[in-house]
């Protein structure tokens, strides 16, 4: 203490001194507080830096942080704050008022519209138009829309909004990534409805380390909810994603939330796909289905009218399949070609669709089907820029190869849904009926499955319901 005396002394006398007593200051701060690594990917603490987080493997992952304090907030806490419990019987239940938006697709996938208090993360590519979807949801509903942007400036906000070309005299808008800004203009505004663009860019003054980061994630997360939650405000959080398709931060981000949607599409396509993989107040099978304009986002009510695109042509290696993403059925347009391999060996190409699985369609109708397939070079495509996994486009890729092989058409108003099995069975598949309602308002005639007719009579008042249980007899049924 007395050379720290003795140093203040003399650079009272110094002035130059001054630049020295900052940096000897702020070393004696820095030593006081005790520093860690985080893992940005599990919130994986250690004391030292390593290379791959033993936790979840990752490589490059661990950041320094300032470590938390580690005397706990709730000692000498009165007994008094304890609640009392309940039992589950006698709790009365409260029906829940949903918030209808002016997007029909984003009303779907919420289960019925916006739950007051409700958080929803929306996580997706860049420029895939996660943006474009709130700010278009802020100039179009009534109410009071807070906009909160930490990436762009509001004459930038400004130009999107035009472009859109729908004004809202309730939208407001503000540029800054500073949760006490964030939290005093919600006290301020009282909106009905906030947007936080993007979650990775907000800073709390009271979390010292960089923005992104896990503790500040967590931290301003967790503020933003508890507030959301107070005033019964829907929150909507845009998240950025990884390389590999995951929301950036912590696991704990998405187990904060109530909603977590992802915003997914093919850039070189105009069709965007919104789907819940959880959602705590409805189902996470429905999805949303969008088309990217010059003006925004245009709502797809009908999306099998758009996915077809060829309608009464001759074309050989097309077919439709009754395909179920979630629980909306889709009529999808399957393209397959079939030619002779010029080189060595064959291709086998595939957009849209199983690489895998199209192997194993080959293999049983090589086997079990008796057509040479092993030195034909296959390219199958499913058209829009949908990736599909259900099982009963089999049936569909199945019937597109035989078209083009064979050099014959099928015929437009024909679709088909069935997995094909491993001896050349065709197996049935889950909601026909719905496909078949589906398929009937559409205009298609006759729909080939493995379910007999009689069972869905009542279903197919005007289509034909055609029972096929080997790949032979769809063969001979279609080309003799």
């Amino acid at each position: 203490m007395a050379k720290i005396e003795k140093f203040c002394l003399l650079q009272s006398k110094l002035p130059f001194l001054s630049v020295f007593n900052v940096i000897f200051t702020r070393r004696v701060e820095m030593a006081s507080k005790k520093t860690s690594f985080v893992c940005q990917q599990c919130a994986y603490r250690s004391a030292k830096w390593v290379g791959k987080c033993p936790s979840c493997g990752e490589w490059n992952t661990l950041v320094e942080e300032i470590a938390p304090e580690s005397k706990s907030k709730y000692q000498g806490k009165a007994q008094s704050n304890i609640k009392t419990v309940s039992p589950l019987h006698t709790l009365s239940k409260q029906d829940t008022v949903r918030i209808l938006t002016s997007d029909n697709e984003l009303n779907r996938v919420l289960g019925g519209g916006m739950v007051p208090g409700s958080a929803i993360l929306l996580g997706g590519e860049p420029g895939i138009g996660k943006s474009t979807l709130l700010l278009q949801l802020a100039v179009q509903m009534q109410g009071k829309f807070l906009y909160i942007s930490g990436e762009e400036s509001e004459n930038q906000i400004k130009m999107r909004a035009d472009r859109i070309g729908i004004r809202n005299e309730d939208c407001y808008v503000v540029s800054t990534v500073d949760l006490r800004q964030i939290l005093s203009l919600i006290d301020q505004e009282e909106p009905n409805v906030i947007v936080i663009d993007s979650v990775q860019t907000l800073q709390s003054d009271l979390i010292e380390s960089a923005p992104g980061t896990v503790s500040q994630i967590r931290e301003c997360t967790n503020e933003l909810i508890r507030v959301a939650k107070q005033r019964d405000i829907p929150l909507f959080l845009i998240g950025h994603i990884t390389k590999e398709g995951f929301i950036a931060g912590p696991k704990v981000l998405e187990h904060m939330v109530d909603t977590v949607l992802q915003f997914e599409g093919d850039r070189q396509y105009n069709y965007r796909l919104l789907r819940a993989s959880k959602n705590r107040f409805g189902s996470t099978s429905e999805i949303g289905i969008y088309e990217m304009l010059n003006d925004g986002l245009r709502e797809v009510a009908n999306p099998s009218e758009i996915l077809i695109s060829h309608k009464n042509e001759d074309l050989s290696g097309i077919c439709i399949g009754a395909a179920l993403e979630g629980a909306r059925p889709l009529m999808i347009e399957a393209q397959s070609l079939v030619s002779s391999a010029v080189y060595g060996t064959p291709q086998r190409n595939v957009n849209g669709y199983d690489l895998r699985r199209l192997n194993m369609l080959l293999a049983v109708l090589e086997k079990r089907c008796g057509f040479r397939l092993a030195q034909q070079d296959v390219f199958i495509n499913i058209t829009g820029g949908l990736k599909l996994e259900d099982p009963a486009l089999d049936l569909a890729i199945v019937t597109a190869i035989l078209s083009s092989y064979e050099d014959l058409f099928i015929p437009y108003n024909y679709v088909f849904a069935g997995e094909v099995g491993l001896s050349g069975e065709i197996r049935p598949v889950s909601k026909v009926e719905q496909r078949i309602v589906e398929a009937e308002k559409l205009g298609f005639k006759k729909f080939f499955t493995n379910i007999p007719k009689e069972g869905l009579a009542k279903k197919a008042k005007n289509m034909e319901v055609i029972q096929v249980k080997k790949v032979e007899e769809l063969f001979q049924y279609l080309f003799g």
